[in-house]
């Protein structure tokens, strides 16, 4: 059993990172942490706390990072709606996020479990970043990292920058330059998991009030990916950080060296993967190419359905 903390700005996909590794008997979620991305960090708090109450979770969300590292801060509301997770309405929970910061609970599950810890982020990497930071005597002692982030082919929020990275570039610099195991799902491996119309019905037909609501969550996220980027279908980007660590195999990967760009003025939070290794340099992380589809949405549709009560 793989244990993670999830690093987080819900956000619809997410949302569905959240129960995929609150409910998945391979993982054992210790803590949720929250950040500013998809929205400001008080809606991402309160999205998770409202993500975890509606599935019934016993796990405890932290806030951390309310804005970027250097960079001015930008939100998604053009996705995921001005609450950051528009199209239902879910209850206003009981459970409250915790005093704690969300990097200082991170080197506290670190020191308590070294060498077992998989920090799986899936938002701007601005707490990933600042736990490297404080804690520089922790890192060797963190399992590994696994990041939705970047893209190699092409971006989504510039043609070549994915949000995660460019809503904090010199974070992910941290990061990526950092000596921890790192694993990264980029956009080219995340638009190949995108639930269509027929898998959200799919959700609505069981009948489950939790999984109707899921259902709405996602039709909204369709919509707006159509309409943003004429995709006709909910992107699941943040469900495969969690997947690799349920089931690698679903993936097929290449080790290659990357950097994050920091100057250009086109090119300002671009991955820049070194395909040819014409830089010379040691690969730095594990970049997700290719999923199958049918095991990872198999997976996904056995985790969601243990909520259809």
């Amino acid at each position: 059993m793989e244990k993670l903390i999830l690093d987080c700005d819900p956000g619809h996909d997410d949302a569905i990172a959240i129960l995929m590794a609150g409910l998945d008997e391979s993982l054992e979620l210790l803590g949720i942490t929250t950040v500013a991305g998809n929205s400001y960090l008080e809606n991402t708090t309160m999205n998770a706390l409202k993500v975890v109450e509606m599935a019934g979770l016993d796990v405890a969300v932290y806030p951390g990072c309310s804005k970027p590292l250097l960079r001015d801060q930008i939100v998604a509301p053009e996705i995921h709606g001005s609450s950051g997770l528009e199209g239902a309405e879910l209850p206003e929970p009981e459970r409250k996020p915790e005093e704690k910061h969300a990097v200082d609970f991170i080197a506290e599950m670190v020191r308590k479990h070294p060498g077992e810890i998989n920090l799986v982020a899936t938002g701007p990497l601005t707490n990933v970043a600042l736990f490297i930071i404080r804690y520089p005597d922790l890192l060797g002692k963190l399992k590994r990292i696994v990041m939705m982030a970047g893209g190699i082919a092409f971006g989504n929020v510039t043609p070549v920058a994915e949000f995660n990275v460019y809503a904090d570039p010199e974070a992910a610099n941290v990061v990526l330059r950092s000596s921890v195991e790192k694993v990264m799902a980029p956009l080219d491996v995340t638009h190949q998991a995108i639930m269509t119309a027929e898998e959200i019905q799919r959700l609505r037909d069981t009948g489950s009030h939790i999984l109707q609501t899921l259902a709405d969550l996602l039709e909204f996220f369709r919509s707006t990916y159509l309409s943003t980027f004429g995709i006709d279908g909910a992107v699941l980007h943040d469900p495969c950080a969690v997947m690799y660590l349920i089931d690698p195999s679903v993936f097929e990967w290449e080790d290659l060296y990357v950097e994050v760009e920091l100057d250009g003025n086109l090119t300002y939070g671009q991955t820049v993967a070194d395909i040819w290794k014409t830089m010379k340099m040691e690969p730095n992380v594990r970049v997700l190419k290719k999923i199958n589809r049918d095991a990872f949405f198999n997976r996904l549709f056995r985790d969601l359905e243990k909520l259809a009560v």
